[in-house]
């Protein structure tokens, strides 16, 4: 089975580890994994500002780099809901790129749930045993693509414990460029999320923004990434690194 890897670009400038993980735990998992070196921006800042034909232009260029693979998998779910979900939006009155969107739409999946549901695989590895993790579902893996119960499957089937978090599935705040137009409202939407963190060893995702966001305030609040911190939190990690992490140390 050959994987095309898009590692987007908030997980490539802010948690590079996280493509690295990723491709290891891939390949773990007997997967042969492949790099474009071609592929850029998806297009979803352009899309979400309301800059349909740039996003289209990168979108076709998405198209063109991708239209080989076997799958296409992201450790992202906001891009892979742009690759998915938008794209076809973006080709709907152009036939001949519609039907490509959609043929690369139904090759896409974010990594957790290629795991499961084309992998067929729902344990990893023990390596998180002991751990305590907080998951924050970011709103395009849970609304736009259904994915809920993937990544909560491979965590605890690694041995952690999912600590119980009512605010789980609140919105973050980020959006993109929601956080840039509304920053007042996005600031807080994140102070009121990380106010009720529950103990943790990690805080994790699959949306590399959402962290990003929630990191980013919870150091303003010097809310620590280290074990100081009032919440407990010793480690906010991506999905990707807290998966290959249940491989690498399993005993």
């Amino acid at each position: 089975m050959r994987v095309a890897l898009f590692i987007t670009c908030l997980a490539d400038q802010f948690f590079a580890e996280s493509g690295v993980h990723a491709v290891k735990l891939l390949r773990s998992l007997g997967v042969e994994v492949e790099f474009p070196a071609r592929q850029t921006c998806c297009g979803q800042p352009a899309y979400n500002a309301g800059y349909w034909n740039e996003a289209r232009s990168m979108a076709e260029h998405t198209l063109d780099v991708f239209q080989d693979a076997e799958y296409v998998v992201l450790p992202s779910g906001s891009c892979t809901t742009m690759l998915r979900a938008f794209y076809p939006e973006l080709f709907r009155e152009r036939s001949s790129k519609f039907k490509q969107a959609e043929d690369l739409a139904g090759r896409t999946f974010e990594l957790a749930e290629f795991i499961v549901k084309v992998l067929g695989v729902t344990k990893l590895g023990d390596g998180l045993r002991g751990r305590k993790v907080a998951y924050h579902h970011g709103c395009h893996a849970l609304r736009e693509l259904g994915i809920k119960q993937e990544p909560l499957a491979l965590l605890a089937n690694a041995g952690a414990e999912l600590v119980d978090w009512p605010a789980s599935q609140e919105c973050c705040g980020f959006g993109g460029l929601f956080s840039v137009k509304l920053p007042e409202v996005s600031l807080s939407m994140a102070d009121q999320k990380i106010s009720t963190l529950p103990r943790a060893d990690y805080l994790t995702s699959a949306l590399a923004g959402c962290l990003l966001h929630l990191s980013g305030r919870m150091q303003n609040h010097r809310v620590g990434l280290e074990t100081t911190s009032p919440y407990g939190l010793s480690e906010v990690r991506p999905l990707a690194s807290l998966l290959w992490q249940a491989v690498e140390g399993a005993a």
